[in-house]
């Protein structure tokens, strides 16, 4: 190749940060800085407030894929662009957010580590599978999608006030093994969409009040 066309396909390549003004892709990102909120409060032990972060991550997830869909004359690049990014946020969101909510509510002892490892690798492994083989069918999945993750250990977290630390600590190490095993599991899940969104829009409302109101308790 000539220098001449090196430097007409660099020129026809676009920028980085000319995928960062599509509309989907600002939803992932906002999505990204959801899940950043939820390690910076897992790492203080608010869990509370990690809580309403983690599940908030997962409305841009569902969203930007909305968005793209019903957007008009996205670009070739741009659909796999974002199919990439949000690939790579997902494993933030969904496999490392939990591994160090296990980790920092097992005061980070060796012991919780096994856990951690496990639910990323499922998360990893969950992903790629789905990048390379993508839907089972039309509208199911293989094993259980990692958007899942998040929607059930928000859940989890609403029985820590019934336990003492200690038992809390083996239920979520136990929930999350679970969790891990759906991932990779030979079965198959449902995809939900459409007006499941507006479901998780009221649950991510519900966990947002509730953990909000907590939040203030202790705070007052």
């Amino acid at each position: 190749m000539s220098d001449i066309e090196e430097f007409e396909n660099t020129q026809s390549t676009p920028s980085i940060l000319s995928f960062a003004k599509d509309l989907p892709n600002l939803c992932s990102l906002a999505g990204l800085f959801s899940a950043l909120l939820a390690l910076y409060f897992s790492f203080l032990s608010l869990f509370s407030a990690a809580m309403i972060a983690l599940i908030w991550a997962v409305v841009f997830d569902w969203a930007d894929g909305m968005i793209a869909r019903k957007m008009k004359g996205r670009t070739k690049q741009q659909a796999e662009f974002g199919g990439q990014l949000d690939s790579l946020i997902d494993i933030i969101s969904f496999g490392i957010c939990p591994a160090v909510m296990l980790l920092s509510y097992g005061n980070f002892s060796l012991w919780f580590l096994p856990g951690a490892f496990t639910i990323v690798a499922a998360c990893a492994l969950r992903l790629s599978y789905f990048n390379v083989y993508g839907l089972d069918g039309k509208s199911t999945y293989q094993g259980m999608a990692c958007d899942n993750n998040a929607i059930i250990l928000v859940f989890i977290f609403l029985f820590e006030r019934f336990l003492v630390p200690e038992q809390f600590s083996y239920l979520l190490y136990t929930c999350i093994l679970i969790i891990a095993i759906l991932n990779v599991a030979p079965v198959r899940t449902p995809k939900l969409s459409g007006g499941w969104f507006y479901v998780l829009i009221a649950y991510a409302i519900f966990i947002t009040l509730t953990y909000g109101w907590k939040l203030m308790n202790i705070n007052g």
